[in-house]
């Protein structure tokens, strides 16, 4: 058996954009942690190699955030290799091409996949880097054809869009590939697929940068035996959570039956919603300041504001007429109300 960790898209020094300045330089805290944080995996799962497939730096990154990346990599006793992405391309100028990485790093420079045999692990690692922004398909006619008993390809690619300049990919050339496991990185939400006997498998980013990444992050445990398997494992970074609360009595009750369900350091976005009177939100942010980062929307109506178009001229005003006068007033007002949701374009949720 073989045991592998496979992480990508970590995009150290990223600018965080859209969020507030305190928040911004506490995740950026957090996410210079992410290479000592998956060592430690590595060092407690008994990994025999470590996989990264590109993406490691958003923008070329400061030396601080470099020396930390060698400094963690360079504390394994197992191979690292790493496969550049689109924002960390290979170029003489860029971070792969400076002096300073661990002896036990590799990394994939070609444009094209590549050989490197570990006789150790009786694996053949297929790799290729990018070299600029864009990058044709790397799986494109390949099979791979070494003789040692594993085969494992690592790049970063796009398994989503078979028109991306992203190195595209599709399930027919993992199929193919004679691969027994494709690490992938790009994609910033985890996810994989089955082709043949081949697993392909993208871990995700290790820790959200924006309200459009939510949930859990983290890494991919791989064992290769019979046949591939990849378990996620969380890193504990803070999350993002970007909720929609329909606060009809209490809107504080229920956003603080929320957050006590998530992390402290997590980052909230929450919306009010519902027929209700209208929050105070400057009284609910005070209560609830504790929360650094937290950002309230009030979105609520008025209650009155349902039965608004009654009495007018018009389909409108005779459609919410006739649900006012309902046989059944309960009834009657659930449909008034969803009625008012879709007209007004908001998101409808059924009891």
């Amino acid at each position: 058996m073989l045991k592998l960790l496979h992480s990508a898209d970590w995009h150290l020094d990223a600018p965080l954009a859209g969020l507030p300045p305190a928040q911004r330089n506490s995740l950026r805290l957090f996410q210079r942690t992410i290479p000592q944080r998956i060592a430690q995996i590595c060092h407690k799962e008994g990994c025999q190699a470590l996989l990264l497939s590109g993406d490691l730096f958003d923008r070329p990154p400061c030396r601080d955030t470099l020396e930390a990346v060698w400094k963690a990599l360079g504390s394994l006793s197992i191979p690292v290799l790493i496969a550049p992405g689109n924002h960390d391309f290979y170029q003489q100028s860029g971070p792969y091409a400076q002096a300073g990485w661990p002896e036990n790093v590799h990394i994939f420079t070609a444009p094209q996949l590549e050989p490197l045999v570990l006789p150790e692990l009786d694996c053949c690692f297929y790799g290729a880097g990018f070299r600029s922004m864009d990058c044709p398909g790397l799986l494109a006619g390949f099979q791979a054809r070494a003789a040692q008993r594993y085969a494992v390809g690592l790049f970063h690619g796009d398994p989503a869009q078979r028109s991306s300049p992203y190195s595209p990919i599709t399930a027919e050339q993992v199929r193919e590939s004679g691969l027994d496991y494709v690490a992938l990185g790009h994609l910033h939400q985890r996810g994989f697929f089955q082709a043949g006997s081949t697993l392909c498998a993208w871990p995700g980013c290790p820790m959200g940068q924006g309200f459009d990444e939510t949930g859990p992050k983290g890494v991919l445990l791989v064992t290769l035996e019979a046949q591939a398997q990849a378990v996620f494992l969380p890193l504990g970074l803070p999350e993002f959570h970007d909720w929609t609360l329909d606060v009809r009595q209490n809107p504080l009750a229920e956003i603080e039956r929320k957050l006590n369900a998530a992390g402290e350091n997590d980052c909230f976005r929450i919306t009010l919603t519902g027929e209700a009177e209208p929050a105070d939100m400057a009284a609910l942010q005070s209560t609830l300041s504790c929360r650094a980062n937290l950002i309230l929307r009030d979105q609520t109506v008025s209650p009155e504001s349902v039965w608004a178009a009654m009495g007018q001229d018009n389909l409108e005003g005779l459609y919410f007429g006739l649900l006012h006068d309902a046989a059944d007033p309960t009834l009657g007002r659930l449909a008034a109300e969803l009625s008012r949701r879709i007209l007004d374009g908001r998101e409808v949720e059924l009891p």
